[in-house]
């Protein structure tokens, strides 16, 4: 399995590489590469909207975006050495060369688990960092920016599943429609911030703290396990990256964004 490095990133433009890197050594039909491909869009999109003055406060974003990486990065390192990847993305580890589980549900997996965990963990490490707060603007304007890219991201999924599922056996598509229908990264970025207001109020009280982390955990793992549920038939092989929608350089019940139907 293709690792990431020891050392923790240092820029979006090094996680965009990274991430590149880590594509090419992997199996495109590998759960985790149908995730990285995904991921890798939204990469770039924020670099180049950072880039481009289009954030309000480019320093806490390109933070928060090495933060939320570097997460990533470390269950890459977890699973290549054969450890526990960590609940929340365990799913996706555990079933990614199940091939009955089929490109989008992997892409979605990942986003469940890097926005249902991850996001709240590294919107709270930042505010620390740079000695602000959820609450104090631009922090949530620049949040929802970043939320945006990700909705785009799942869009161009859902078209590249559309095409795929055509052909599936009739027996796959009802199943496969409703598990992909029931994940929304809208939800899951509304649950996301939810979280991230519950952690950082309670950042500096353990006990609840990590009870909160907890159930997060806990919601985000259940909705990942769903959404790896292997359906009738073979998946097909992961084509080419969809294109980006706008151009780009390249590329609650359960669990936050699932929908529960």
């Amino acid at each position: 399995m293709a690792q990431s490095h020891a050392r923790p990133a240092q820029s979006v433009d090094e996680v965009v590489e990274r991430m590149r890197a880590i594509g090419a050594g992997l199996d495109p039909a590998d759960g985790i590469a149908c995730f990285n491909r995904m991921h890798l869009r939204v990469a770039a999109l924020v670099e180049r909207r950072i880039t481009a003055g289009e954030v309000r406060d480019p320093a806490f974003v390109e933070r928060l975006g090495v933060l939320l990486a570097n997460q990533y990065f470390d269950v890459l390192d977890a699973a290549g050495a054969g450890r526990e990847a960590g609940d929340a993305w365990q799913p996706l580890v555990d079933a990614r060369d199940d091939r009955r589980v089929w490109p989008v549900q992997f892409a979605f997996a990942g986003t469940n688990a890097h926005l249902g965990h991850d996001l709240p963990l590294a919107v709270v490490e930042t505010c620390i960092e740079r000695r602000t707060t959820p609450d104090t603007p631009p922090v949530h304007e620049d949040y929802l920016l970043i939320g945006e890219l990700l909705v785009r991201a799942e869009t161009e999924e859902r078209a590249a599943f559309e095409r795929d599922i055509a052909g599936a056996a009739a027996g796959a598509a009802g199943p496969l429609r409703h598990l992909v229908g029931a994940f929304s990264t809208a939800r899951a970025r509304e649950a996301a911030w939810a979280a991230t207001l519950s952690l950082w109020q309670q950042r500096n009280i353990r006990p609840l703290f990590d009870a909160t982390l907890a159930a997060v955990t806990a919601g985000t793992a259940l909705a990942g396990r769903l959404l790896v549920t292997p359906v009738p038939g073979a998946a097909p092989a992961p084509g080419p990256a969809p294109a980006p929608v706008g151009g780009s350089r390249r590329a609650g019940g359960a669990g936050p964004g699932w929908s529960g139907g």
